[in-house]
């Protein structure tokens, strides 16, 4: 579930701006491809996202930077201008992070990201959503609102988009600038609207804060061995970090969840999932700060102004407006958690929890 128009990973050029050298190439790269492929940016939490569990899982794959030079290949495959594109061994394609992860896993469960107690598993499943849809909204605010950090995400970018064409070092500074351009008008649309930045900026704050006090006692969300949380929640992290702004606060004041960061650019087993008990004194404080009272309230919202046609949705939220264009994606995201809730709804330990966070009541069906 993710790549939306807001992610950085969208496409910078016309699809007619690029083109093969050599027709043959594509046929030979996807015809004798005998591992994974993964096309994407550096810029792209998804993109990072799925190249962590490939790494996770020992899964061979070959990365390929989308550029001008591949165009071609992307319109062919893509059903949508987002990334990652993801080529099985078996040519079958796919987008979306959240899916990719979930098939993948289906086919290879050995090492899995999925714990078998029910609590550890649906709060997994809830904190890969809380990553993709609400941390994604902390780090891009920051990223193209920022002047230093939309430079350099925006020379950062169009360098791998130029990618081999031998004039893309003249061209980067204009490509960059056009981009910076361009992602800045799509802010509203991923939240970025001006009333909600001190609530997103507090936000990021926060959850920095609690995050560090977690992973001080532990290397991964849920304990010794990465989940599929920690997928959808690193890979937003991740790239606030390689941004200017956001790398300096977690720097100065969250070394844990720096290491954490680090950690999961190549995750590997260092123990077991904790138990409930034990991940709670951390865990429920971002489950309330975070996750009950901002993203699974807009969220609601979202989805309730999509199913009454309502263009912009709008929101109190921690008594202070909160706007923005109201998502289809997302609100079918929400019927999904909402699924996955009512598989383990009986589950008194996990009931208890939500409760406390305030979550329970959004998970439940309207």
């Amino acid at each position: 579930m993710n790549e939306r128009i807001q992610g950085p990973g969208t496409e910078l050029f016309s699809a007619t701006a690029g083109h093969w050298h050599d027709r043959k190439e594509e046929h030979v790269m996807l015809q004798s491809a005998s591992r994974f492929q993964l096309l994407g940016l550096e810029a792209s939490p998804y993109t990072m996202k799925v190249q962590s569990y490939f790494k996770f899982k020992g899964i061979p794959f070959e990365w390929i930077t989308r550029s001008l030079s591949n165009e071609k290949l992307f319109q062919k495959h893509a059903r949508v201008q987002l990334i990652p594109l993801v080529f099985f061994p078996s040519g079958e394609t796919m987008q979306d992070s959240t899916l990719i992860i979930e098939r993948i896993e289906k086919d290879q469960p050995k090492n899995t990201i999925h714990p078998e107690d029910e609590a550890l598993w649906f709060l997994s499943c809830l904190f890969e959503e809380f990553g993709d849809e609400w941390c994604n909204k902390l780090m891009f605010v920051q990223r193209w609102f920022c002047q230093p950090d939309a430079k350099a995400t925006g020379l950062r970018l169009a360098r791998d988009r130029l990618e081999g064409k031998w004039w893309g070092p003249m061209a980067r500074p204009i490509a960059a600038h056009l981009l910076v351009r361009r992602m800045v008008r799509r802010l509203t649309s991923s939240g970025g609207h001006p009333t909600n930045l001190p609530q997103l900026k507090q936000s990021f704050e926060n959850l920095a804060a609690m995050l560090e006090a977690h992973f001080q006692l532990r290397p991964y969300l849920l304990g010794g061995r990465p989940c599929f949380g920690d997928f959808g929640l690193w890979c937003n992290l991740y790239e606030a970090w390689t941004d200017p702004t956001a790398k300096t606060h977690l720097e100065t004041h969250a070394p844990a969840l720096v290491g954490y960061i680090k950690r999961m650019l190549d995750p590997q087993v260092e123990g077991i999932f904790e138990s409930l008990d034990t991940l709670e004194p951390t865990l429920l404080p971002i489950l309330s700060s975070e996750v009950g009272a901002r993203f699974l309230p807009w969220m609601e919202a979202n989805h309730k102004a999509w199913h009454a046609g309502e263009r912009e949705t709008r929101l109190t939220m921690n008594g202070a407006l909160f706007q923005q264009k109201t998502l289809k994606y997302q609100a079918g995201t929400l019927d999904e958690l909402r699924r996955k809730f009512s598989t383990v709804a009986q589950n008194k330990a996990l009931t208890v929890v939500l409760a406390q966070s305030g979550c329970l009541g959004f998970l439940k069906a309207a």
